[in-house]
């Protein structure tokens, strides 16, 4: 008996010591960046999640050490900036995935238990999803921060750029496109070496090859994984000689290869639309009164005081009046008015109460993520807001342009200054 529970004991050793060989086989270091390390099972889910990605749209993936290749390098770019995020002590706790996770369930119709397992049911491992998560939202405060809280566009840009469009309609393209990325200050050996990858690609197109095939093979852009497929574009937020150069197009033509300030690119035109000229919206000028709820207002309490202030109204108090003793707005000041309020201007909840009221109409204590207030409709008109429209949307297309260009060379700039040891050869 003895001699047989040592033959198990040995027999277990020796299936422990072989599992963990296996897993320091395959879960290998295959790139260091910086302080951090890139591990073969890391490197094989992502690349495993981009075939399933490209095969779910139909296009055929590139040879696997291409796709190994390129999968790498988007993960060591964001190694990169992730460490950056953590510098600065950006960081996305429990309760911040959680409330992302819940949105992503509701946009799909879904309970956040439902998501899970729908996704289970594809194959998706949870954890790997809520991390892919986490690290998304990281990544958009970051670029936040760093990019887009820094980007100004004046009054002066605007004008220029209104002058110049003139009354032309305004366009928006939907656009993909393959991308190899230059160096800071390259030399004409590397930019020699990046023409000659694009010229393949080129090539390739020519010889009838499917464009996001060739995209997943040689762009270097994240979006290589969707095929190439950037989405919709207006003209305004394009450099204007691509947005030249894609007037210029046919839905499914494809541009000659063309040098921006971080690399060259082509790009085919998958859509066009043209958005409409006149826009008349209806407006609402209201007034209010706010009671925020916080540890010493209960939600209770506002409502409460908010019914014995309807009291006072409908026995002849100003609502101006009342306005500026009890609300909790900035607007009080002005006896809670707001002015004429276009659709979207206010959060959801309160521009449906809004709707629900007539002129001379006072709401029933309603609820917002500021707290609770009274809405009182004081006159409705349609308006021409064309121009103002024009000119609000001239000033985000100015400021989109600006920060993909930025935020390009900044992330460039990143990683060159980053230490990287790629040791997929050592395999």
């Amino acid at each position: 008996m003895k001699s047989f529970l040592r033959t198990l004991a040995v027999s277990a050793l020796i299936v422990a010591a072989q599992a963990q060989s296996a897993v320091i086989t395959v879960d290998r270091i295959v790139a260091v960046v910086n302080r951090s390390a890139i591990t073969r099972l890391e490197l094989d889910e992502r690349v495993a999640s981009i075939r399933k990605n490209l095969a779910r749209q139909g296009i055929q993936a590139p040879a696997a050490d291409i796709l190994e290749s390129e999968a790498l390098q988007r993960m060591i770019t964001e190694r990169v900036m992730l460490e950056q995020a953590g510098n600065l002590g950006i960081r996305v706790d429990d309760s911040q995935l959680e409330l992302a996770l819940s949105r992503i369930a509701q946009q799909n119709r879904l309970s956040l238990p439902e998501l899970r397992k729908q996704l289970e049911t594809d194959g998706i491992n949870w954890r790997r999803f809520s991390d892919d998560i986490r690290q998304e939202i990281i990544l958009s405060q970051l670029r936040e921060r760093e990019i887009e809280n820094k980007i100004t566009v004046t009054d002066a840009e605007v004008d220029e750029f209104l002058h110049f469009s003139g009354d032309k309609p305004q366009v928006e393209y939907r656009i993909a496109q393959i991308f190899v990325g230059l160096p800071e200050n390259a030399s004409p050996e590397q930019i020699q070496a990046k023409r000659g990858r694009i010229l393949a690609a080129r090539q390739e197109l020519g010889e009838g090859k499917e464009f996001g095939a060739v995209a997943a093979t040689y762009s270097n852009s994240a979006d290589a994984a969707n095929g190439g497929v950037i989405g919709w574009r207006p003209s305004g937020a394009l450099a204007p000689a691509f947005a030249e150069l894609l007037d210029k197009l046919k839905p499914g033509e494809i541009t000659d290869i063309v040098r921006s300030g971080t690399g060259l690119h082509i790009f085919k035109l998958l859509e066009k639309r043209t958005q409409s000229g006149q826009m008349v919206v209806r407006q609402t000028h209201a007034r209010h009164i706010l009671v925020r709820t916080n540890e010493v207002v209960s939600e209770t309490d506002a409502s409460n005081k908010l019914i014995q202030l309807a009291d006072r109204l409908n026995r002849g108090a100003q609502f101006e009046e009342l306005a500026r003793l009890y609300s909790d707005d900035t607007s009080a000041n002005k006896g809670g008015d707001l002015g004429w309020l276009s659709p979207g201007e206010t959060v959801p909840e309160f521009e449906q109460a809004l709707d629900k009221l007539n002129p001379g109409d006072i709401s029933p204590p309603t609820k917002s993520p500021f707290g609770l207030h009274l809405i009182q409709v004081l006159e409705r008109r349609d308006q021409d807001v064309t121009q103002e429209n024009r000119r609000a949307k001239a000033r985000l297309d100015l400021r989109q342009r600006k920060a993909e260009e930025q935020y390009d060379d900044w992330v460039r700039q990143l990683r060159d200054k980053a230490y990287v040891s790629i040791r997929l050869k050592d395999e």
